[in-house]
């Protein structure tokens, strides 16, 4: 017998109702998550919602997942509008619609019944990360003590996601190899989502971030080792793990608070702070998608907060 739950995210098994309609239905099942899905955070997202859903479905007297109907999905996702917000039920109605749609290929299922569910509209044209100006984002950076290596470690990643608007997720993923000289200049190589390589050249504030992180930890020594990693227990010395990215929330929202800074950020504060910046200072919006590393400029506007201060501004205009 084939085990089912081996390519799935760690606490998910099959769900009864796909056991309900046999192996097939539960390797099929299993392969759409271990085949059809790449990025580790989607996988994990879409078989939450699959998970949710189904687990509905048995608690609502459907007996296995061929008998699942669009008015299940339907009201379900009704469910969902009344404890989440509109992005968070669209996508779990992608993760749904997306699975259905691989059984159907498989032959699981006759059709896919969400099909024809319409999710809640949402229209967005600004971002909802918190973020900084540029005076507090000097400021926090220049509150790090770098005189030990977990302070050149967060300085260094601060910068970087700042002055490259990294992906918190690329900026963990780089090894030591990622920064290398070109043109007598340092560049950076990020690993963004879809498997996507970017490479830029450094700000010289984060040329000199990066040279003092890795020339006083001796990380140039070890090209294949992570950039950003953990510091080992007791010791006060970085370790050989990477840095997670929860670990990497945590330093950022207790930097934040040390400096004085009572925005709550969070790791994305410093893309939009950099975007936003670069673009008060001249930059065009379509040299900050290519930066970005976005597809569209549709995208990049959505980090734009240059008129934040605009509003500001008119808001004081009201006088009593």
């Amino acid at each position: 017998m084939v085990r089912t739950d081996l390519a799935l995210p760690a606490g998910v098994a099959v769900p009864p109702l796909v056991v309900a309609a046999g192996d097939r239905a539960g390797i099929r099942f299993v392969e759409f998550f271990a085949s059809a899905i790449r990025n580790p955070h989607t996988r994990r997202a879409y078989a939450r919602a699959a998970g949710d859903f189904l687990a509905w479905c048995a608690g609502a007297g459907v007996c296995s997942v061929t008998d699942v109907q669009p008015l299940h999905v339907a009201a379900w996702i009704e469910l969902q509008t009344q404890t989440s917000s509109a992005p968070t039920v669209k996508q779990q109605l992608a993760a749904i619609r997306h699975l259905f749609d691989w059984l159907v290929v498989g032959q699981i299922v006759p059709h896919n019944p969400a099909a024809s569910v319409r999710g809640p509209s949402h229209t967005t044209k600004k971002g909802k990360t918190p973020v900084l100006d540029a005076t507090e984002a000097r400021q926090l950076l220049d509150s790090i003590d770098v005189s030990t290596p977990i302070g050149l470690r967060d300085r260094a990643l601060i910068a970087l996601m700042v002055f490259s608007f990294a992906r918190i997720g690329a900026a963990l993923a780089m090894r030591v190899d990622d920064v290398y000289v070109q043109q007598r200049r340092l560049w950076v190589r990020l690993r963004e989502k879809g498997g996507k390589q970017h490479e830029m050249p450094c700000h010289h504030t984060l040329e000199a971030y990066l040279h003092e992180y890795l020339e006083q930890t001796g990380l140039r020594d070890e090209p294949k080792g992570p950039l950003f990693r953990t510091i080992a227990r007791g010791t006060a010395r970085l370790s050989t793990t990477p840095l997670p990215q929860a670990n990497a929330y945590a330093m950022v929202r207790r930097r934040a608070l040390a400096a004085g800074i009572a925005t709550a950020i969070g790791n994305h504060t410093f893309r939009a702070t950099g975007i936003t910046a670069y673009l008060k200072n001249g930059g065009t919006l379509e040299n900050a998608a290519m930066m970005a590393n976005h597809a569209s400029t549709r995208t990049t506007q959505l980090y734009d907060r240059r008129y934040d201060d605009i509003s500001l501004d008119e808001v004081e205009r009201i006088r009593l």
